[in-house]
């Protein structure tokens, strides 16, 4: 991190890394304190010192900071995953992110299954045979009734069902449920 201090007379970690002299205007200085060798060496194992001090001159100084921490966390995410490196834990995240969406989707249709079947005044058996924890074999159309304000499920089609009083079919002859 950036520090605001005047530095003490001990090197950097890069330039005590690439064992150098570091001077008053060291360009890591500010970015790899003395204290924190690893996070230097990380970077200078993936990237290169040179190619570092590059970046570092392209970017405004403004900016430095920030792109000294992604320059970290790329190079320790490259170093763990060396395949797939930040692209691997994104894909990670977003296939989290779809079984989320996709136990929410089922949470939803149970919960309007339980919901449909306290508020029903008439005896339909059809709503009673259903069972919301047996969704192995469920399509994705089994749960085009059920309201989403986001996410990939809105590309399902999602119509209600116009059902009759007894809320065995819809408006195509078909049950609501399977």
């Amino acid at each position: 991190m950036k520090s605001n201090e005047p530095r003490s007379s001990s090197s950097c970690a890069a330039c005590k890394f690439l064992k150098r002299r570091c001077t008053p205007h060291c360009q890591f200085a500010p970015y790899f304190r003395s204290d924190e060798p690893k996070k230097f060496a990380n970077v200078h194992k993936v990237f290169g010192a040179s190619n570092v001090s590059k970046i570092l001159n392209e970017v405004p100084e403004d900016q430095r900071e920030d792109t000294v921490n992604s320059l970290v966390y790329e190079a320790e995410v490259r170093l763990r995953d060396p395949v797939y490196g930040c692209i691997g834990a994104i894909a990670s995240l977003q296939r989290k992110m779809v079984e989320l969406q996709h136990d929410l989707m089922l949470a939803r249709t149970r919960l309007a299954y339980f919901a449909a079947k306290q508020n029903s005044t008439t005896n339909c058996s059809l709503m009673l045979d259903y069972d919301p924890f047996n969704v192995a074999n469920m399509m994705p159309s089994d749960f085009a009734d059920v309201p989403v304000t986001a996410g990939y499920l809105d590309s399902y089609v999602q119509n209600s069902f116009d059902m009759d009083h007894c809320a065995s079919t819809n408006e195509f002859g078909q049950f609501p449920f399977p």
